[in-house]
């Protein structure tokens, strides 16, 4: 009998957490999800090895992955297990966002967005289409969700806004990620050599958006240091250790803010002169940072498709058998191409 793929163990795994508790009142068990999206070679993958102590080269990842972690909670007690995803790519696979996080998973799940800093027009795009495809789906299985445990629903709510006090002058302002968000500006190492004014803008631009969706925001490099406070805040996700309340705004140093404790009086208004906002002609506080953002680092309209690799390709995931059927297949199509051209040149001649 075959031995089981990581996919299928994977996805076993779901089905039994699913089986286990997902008609219950609510309550969280002793396993939780991380899904990693962001910018492509924005470090994920590095980011996840380090938080499961994992000394190994980071490889591509090429669509969706799976690997999990556990921690000891104490003697002769379950061990807290973490379940991470990582979405390759870029902004290209949209579509499998909808594969980890389901109805029976959405209670227990985090969303980690690592941008890369050292690609600041990127930085938008990316950020913008991960986050509403994410959110997307994330608001249809709680949808879901809703109609078969309302109370589910309900208490995630109430999580997602006990990250900001009560008297928060900002309540009535913003509109929290309807789960546990996080975002890491990666590659600090080269965003601190980047012009004075650049960085001001970058970085109050990515606190307006953290503060906006109720996220935590911070930056990381290859430096240790920085390493191990991101190694702490995805341990806080992935295995409900105490959060850190430091908080770093100096656009000098790498930025370190927790969800709840920046506040748009301390952000201020969007790097631009007064008198040159009502020129943007924007419907909202979102919209008129993007359209500010943007005129100083303009999006690059690249084919995001255009740079994934075809996975059937890669001599990682060689099979014989099913490479030789591909190749006939692809011959097959391609004399059909030729014979219907053909066909169709005479067909033309013919009128």
């Amino acid at each position: 009998m075959p031995s089981e793929t990581l996919w299928e163990i994977a996805t076993a795994e779901v089905e039994k957490r699913g089986s286990n508790g997902s008609e219950g009142n609510g309550v969280e068990t002793g396993e939780k999800s991380v899904f990693f999206i962001g910018s492509k070679n924005g470090g994920k993958t590095t980011i996840i090895l380090r938080c499961l102590d994992r000394d190994e080269p980071p490889k591509p990842t090429l669509a969706l992955e799976y690997t999990y972690g556990r921690r000891a909670k104490g003697h002769n007690i379950p061990k807290d297990i973490a379940h991470f995803w990582e979405l390759g790519g870029g902004t290209s696979l949209l579509d499998l966002i909808s594969i980890p996080i389901t109805s029976d998973t959405l209670r227990t799940f985090s969303i980690v967005l690592v941008l890369d800093l050292s690609k600041p027009n990127d930085l938008w795009p990316t950020m913008e289409n991960l986050l509403q495809a994410t959110k997307l789906h994330v608001d249809k299985v709680m949808m879901k969700l809703g109609k078969k445990n309302a109370k589910a629903v309900s208490e995630m709510r109430q999580k997602i806004w006990s990250n900001m006090q009560k008297d928060h002058p900002d309540r009535e302002l913003i509109d929290p990620f309807p789960i546990p968000l996080v975002i890491i500006g990666s590659k600090y190492d080269i965003f601190q050599d980047f012009d004075s004014e650049k960085r001001k803008v970058i970085c109050k631009t990515l606190r307006f958006v953290a503060h906006y969706y109720g996220a935590s925001l911070m930056f990381t490099s290859k430096s240790e240091a920085l390493l191990l406070k991101i190694r702490g805040v995805i341990n806080q996700l992935a295995f409900g250790i105490d959060k850190s309340k430091s908080t770093c705004v100096d656009q000098n140093k790498p930025l370190f803010v927790t969800a709840g404790l920046d506040s748009l009086s301390q952000i201020g208004s969007p790097p631009v002169p007064d008198n040159d906002i009502g020129k943007f002609h924007a419907h909202s506080p979102m919209e008129l940072w993007k359209k500010v953002y943007e005129k100083l680092f303009p999006p690059k309209s690249v084919n995001t498709l255009k740079d994934v690799k075809d996975p059937a390709r890669d001599p990682q995931y060689a099979e014989s058998e099913v490479d030789e059927m591909r190749i006939q297949k692809d011959q097959e199509l391609e004399q059909y191409k030729r014979s219907s051209s053909k066909s169709w040149k005479q067909i033309e001649l013919g009128s």
